[in-house]
């Protein structure tokens, strides 16, 4: 005869599996069930991104707040300046660059035009990129008008975008455009990247302002290839639609 001990013991184990059992299976397969060290899973912090469970701290149970008015992010302070996207003339007047003509900012603004800028534009600045031999109409740097574009011309379009090029300023900080900017004016020379060590400490020769010629100048005014302005497109959104590109505004 079993004692009774035991068999209450053995019960008590088989009744603790049943509801062990009953709490960690579930008939949705997406459901852990029971978990052991939650804190591995979910943060015991709050995280501004993410909302498990309904948060009685924060207003509107969230944990990321909105920001105070008036503030401004960490690191982003100026980085959209308030020129009117179509005042490119008042951006060549009034913004000037902040950095030196170093080989360090030269070199960098090299590496930064490679990877945003020559994919259109073209590792020598002739619009010869891999888009621009498609889409016809990328600018050549080194020919009429654009080898007068100073550093405030070139900062302005890299962040509000012009004609078909589309803005960059949400992927290129301030900083990033400028050195940008260095590097145009080095691909202005016309020599492409080997022109760098003539720019260092002297900065660029071309300092227009609001007597560019960009709307003069009839190698720019003129479509150029596929371009052809005032025109549209049968295939809208693929880069041709309403072409004005090469065009002044």
């Amino acid at each position: 005869m079993m004692h009774p001990l035991t068999l209450s013991l053995r019960v008590s184990a088989l009744l603790l599996s049943l509801g062990l059992a009953t709490t960690a299976c579930t008939h949705d397969g997406n459901d852990p069930g029971v978990q052991y060290a939650p804190e591995m899973y979910e943060s015991i912090p709050y995280e501004p991104l993410r909302q498990t469970t309904f948060n009685t701290v924060n207003s509107f149970g969230i944990n990321e707040r909105t920001p105070a008015n008036g503030t401004v992010p960490r690191g982003k302070l100026n980085y959209f300046d308030h020129i009117p996207k179509d005042s490119v003339r008042i951006a060549e007047r009034v913004l000037h660059n902040p950095y030196a003509y170093t080989k360090a900012n030269l070199e960098e603004g090299k590496v930064l035009y490679t990877r945003i800028c020559s994919h259109c534009h073209g590792e020598q600045g002739n619009g010869q990129g891999p888009v621009g031999i498609i889409f016809k109409g990328v600018p050549n740097y080194s020919a009429g008008a654009y080898k007068t574009m100073n550093d405030g011309h070139i900062y302005h379009v890299i962040q509000w975008g012009r004609n078909r090029m589309m803005p960059h300023g949400s992927q290129v900080n301030p900083e990033e455009r400028w050195k940008i900017a260095m590097y145009v004016h080095v691909l202005q020379l016309g020599e492409g990247p080997d022109a760098l060590s003539k720019l260092i400490s002297k900065g660029p020769t071309n300092t227009t302002t609001s007597d560019s010629t960009e709307t003069k100048d009839a190698t720019n005014t003129a479509p150029v290839g596929q371009a052809q302005a005032g025109t549209g497109a049968e295939t809208p959104g693929e880069g041709k639609t309403q072409a004005t590109n090469g065009t002044a505004n």
